[in-house]
């Protein structure tokens, strides 16, 4: 799983019926902080995500294909499954491993 924000949507007039009413988001992996990573991915949206939102993402095959589409076979690599509302980090001097 990932954690990403979504950086745009991909607009596709012709798709695999599988796909058909499914929206296709751009995001970009950010750490747990917040900070921008150079992976960027794109993914079906089962969320109702918007550009801006920090977002899970599930990169499993089964995972990704029955989460958006509501049934397991479709060729999907990643799915949005959860929009974040905010990531709790231990403080750096919390001495915990």
């Amino acid at each position: 799983m990932l954690l990403a924000r979504v950086i745009g949507n991909v607009v596709a007039t012709q798709k695999n019926q599988r796909y058909e009413g499914a929206r296709i988001m751009l995001c970009r992996q950010v750490t747990p902080e917040g900070k921008d990573m150079d992976y960027t991915c794109l993914a079906l949206d089962s969320v109702d995500s918007g550009v801006g939102d920090l977002v899970v993402i599930a990169q499993e095959g089964w995972s990704a294909s029955t989460a958006s589409t509501g049934r397991p076979g479709a060729a999907i690599d990643s799915a949005i499954v959860g929009v974040v509302d905010r990531v709790d980090l231990l403080p750096a001097s919390s001495g915990q491993k």
